[in-house]
């Protein structure tokens, strides 16, 4: 037996990551991983129980709900509270409101931030970079600033009460520009220039190469844009008045009773706005993760 024979037969070799229970490549669980993922966990906790008590609020009798704090109260579960959000509103109208809207300011504002972010970022015009200074500046400006200018404004046009008068003022969107815009600068700018040279115009360029290159970027942005044009109360409750018209946030806070505060029925209104989004979520969720991945923020 020579002396490498001895060898191999008295060291054993090192066992691969397969066999040591690890996938090739991935790294070993130390103690910061560990603690880090503790507490991730915990965070995720703390954000899930109070959704998870809205829940278990909602199944409740009202009698329970104002009762003493228990998960289950003493009647057990009901969905008394969910009826009777039902049964006083058009719940399904307003639902049906809140779809259209949302999509409707979810399409406007990613076409309008997709154009504006191109040229932003692609384009040389005179004033590029101060009208770039201000669309930045104005992601600072608080929304409730502009709602008695934007009122008149609507006002002005007799919009009050249209569908288009509460979609209008929410399709400019300062953040979406700023974020698409650093896509687009990450794009390889030879691809275009190659599409240019063989005779494509700069609308041709943006539809047919950059748009297909931001699948998940404008993914992202649009799940962003539909949940916060979805959740806004503020301006379709002074811009809409006809409960025909109502948007599901603004139409559930119509119907809660006049005699005190019905937490069951306040959660369950909650719950019933809130399913949606959670449904979009769960079937986007690798868009969103996707989409911000991608922003370009993480090379900078």
């Amino acid at each position: 037996m020579t002396t490498a024979t001895a060898t191999q037969t008295l060291v054993a070799p090192p066992l691969s990551a397969r066999a040591r229970g690890r996938k090739p490549g991935e790294r070993p669980y130390g103690i910061a991983r560990i603690l880090a993922f503790v507490v991730l966990l915990l965070l995720a906790l703390s954000w899930l129980l109070p959704f998870l008590w809205a829940v278990a609020t909602a199944f409740k009798t009202e009698t329970d709900a104002a009762g003493a704090a228990t998960w289950i109260g003493e009647n057990g579960l009901t969905t008394a509270a969910f009826e009777a959000i039902l049964s006083q509103g058009n719940v399904y109208i307003w639902a049906l409101n809140s779809l259209w809207t949302s999509a409707a300011i979810t399409v406007l504002t990613v076409a309008i931030s997709a154009l504006a972010a191109y040229a932003f970022s692609r384009l040389s015009f005179r004033g590029r970079g101060w009208l770039y200074v201000v669309v930045i500046a104005s992601i600072v400006v608080p929304p409730q600033v502009l709602i008695i200018p934007l009122f008149y404004e609507m006002l002005a046009f007799n919009m009050i009460d249209t569908h288009w008068g509460l979609i209008l003022p929410q399709v400019v969107a300062p953040a979406m520009v700023f974020i698409l815009k650093q896509f687009f600068d990450a794009v390889p700018i030879e691809l275009e220039d190659a599409a240019r040279v063989d005779g494509a115009s700069r609308l041709r360029v943006f539809w047919s190469i950059v748009l297909p290159l931001s699948r998940p970027i404008l993914g992202a942005v649009s799940i962003f844009v539909f949940i916060g044009a979805w959740n806004n109360f503020l301006w379709p409750f002074l811009v809409i008045n006809d409960t025909t018209l109502m948007t599901l946030p603004v139409g559930l806070q119509t119907v809660i009773s006049a005699y005190g505060v019905q937490y069951a029925q306040v959660m369950a209104q909650a719950v019933l706005a809130a399913l949606p989004l959670i449904v979009v979520f769960l079937f986007f969720q690798r868009q969103i993760v996707k989409g911000v991945a991608t922003t370009g923020f993480g090379g900078q």
